[in-house]
């Protein structure tokens, strides 16, 4: 029953609109033209009396008598515009995504505690900037030992050539036994050797002190800091839970999007004259400009589409990883381009057309549309730039109907 009563009101409201539209046409026509179109029709359905027509005095039975209506002279009121010949640039427009060049995540290498935290949430950071510090004590400990062995296999091999001095003086006065010799020269050896293996275990447990200190390996921004001082990090860990902290690099930074591969040969031609790219975050009035800097090495066979990068400096941090931004890439320059107005084009059984505007009449005029660009299409064929063409109330028009042409800002009014 709800249904029922709400289809009634809604039927009733269309009667009484359609009922003022036909006896009040110039109101409805200001409202919207299109409208107005239809306003007028049933504006020439009504009686002459209904719509104030002149009636003759008396009948011969003495009753009024309404004069006959005169042929209907209403022109179809349209909305034209011009078709123009210009310089038009040809740009391909995309979603696209920032992206950072590098991301780096940070964790322990080392199982320590967690000293100090010399970076905070959201930091910039540069590269060579210390971070964070874990406590390097026993690692310490170990490299003074190795240090402190170092110092005596040195020693030790000092006092091994001086045996080698003494014996072979003494050999060679028959003093001693050459056994003795050798084994002082065999000592010696052994010592160089050892002192060998104490710089490696010196050099290794420098490197091994060194992951005591983390620093940032590229420059960029610091998101939340995951540990803090006092907690015990873990070589084990990892998970995301695991990470001290993640530097994205926003300077220069990826705005990634994809082109269909028709678009491939002439993004790659302006691509090697450097092709500029405008890219503005959604939400934002502020864009910045880049240039396309790589393509990815395959196609996506299932929608014929390549992936695109395009690098922006970003010094002043416009863009941020994550963002959508509208991009507008600048393919090139075609001069002496005739376009029109989008609206204007029309679709019919052998292809488009449009209503161009001659001597107060309507015409149809066969085109062949190209791309579309900034609520105009490129015309190759059919118009020559200069002509009138309908943009709104094609729908009511024939070859050869008269029409009250108007212009956008009139029929927007």
């Amino acid at each position: 029953m709800g249904f029922r009563r709400v289809a009634g009101l809604i039927l009733v409201l269309a009667v009484a609109l359609a009922a003022y539209g036909a006896y009040m046409p110039e109101t409805i026509e200001k409202w919207s033209p299109a409208a107005g179109i239809y306003a007028w029709k049933l504006h020439d359905f009504l009686p002459a009396s209904a719509t104030g027509r002149q009636v003759s005095p008396t009948s011969v039975a003495g009753s009024p008598v309404i004069a006959a209506p005169a042929p209907s002279t209403t022109l179809v009121p349209v909305i034209v515009a011009k078709a123009v010949r210009k310089d038009l640039p040809w740009r391909v427009e995309a979603i696209g995504t920032v992206q950072p060049i590098a991301t780096v995540t940070l964790r322990t290498r080392v199982d320590a505690a967690v000293d100090q935290v010399l970076v905070a949430d959201g930091a910039a950071v540069k590269a060579g900037d210390i971070l964070f510090k874990l406590d390097a004590r026993q690692a310490d400990a170990q490299l003074k030992g190795a240090q402190a062995q170092l110092a005596k296999d040195q020693a030790q091999l000092d006092q091994n050539k001086r045996d080698v001095v003494r014996y072979t003086d003494l050999v060679a006065r028959s003093a001693t036994p050459i056994l003795n010799l050798d084994n002082a020269r065999t000592a010696a050896a052994t010592n160089e050797a050892a002192i060998l293996g104490d710089l490696a275990a010196i050099d290794n447990l420098q490197v091994q002190l060194s992951w005591y200190t983390i620093s940032a390996p590229i420059s960029g921004r610091v998101g939340t800091v995951a540990i803090k001082a006092g907690n015990i990090a873990r070589t084990g860990d990892n998970s995301a839970a695991g990470a001290f902290a993640t530097i994205n690099q926003i300077s220069p930074i990826y705005v990634s999007f994809s082109v269909t591969q028709t678009l491939l040969p002439a993004i790659r031609e302006a691509m090697a004259k450097g092709a500029k790219v405008v890219a503005t975050p959604q939400g934002s009035k502020k864009g910045a400009e880049g240039k396309l800097a790589l393509f990815e090495n395959t196609v996506d066979p299932g929608t014929g589409t390549i992936m695109a990068h395009a690098v922006f400096e970003n010094a002043d941090e416009t863009l941020w990883p994550g963002q959508l931004c509208n991009l507008q890439l600048t393919l090139r320059n075609e001069p002496d381009t005739v376009v029109a107005p989008r609206e204007a084009i029309q679709i019919g059984q052998s292809g488009n057309y449009v209503f161009t505007i001659v001597d107060g009449a309507a015409h149809v005029q066969p085109v062949v549309a190209g791309r579309s660009q900034d609520g105009e299409i490129v015309v190759t064929q059919g118009l020559s730039g200069g002509e009138t063409v309908v943009v709104d109330g094609a729908l009511l028009l024939t070859e050869g109907v008269k029409v009250e042409a108007r212009d956008p800002q009139k029929g927007a009014s």
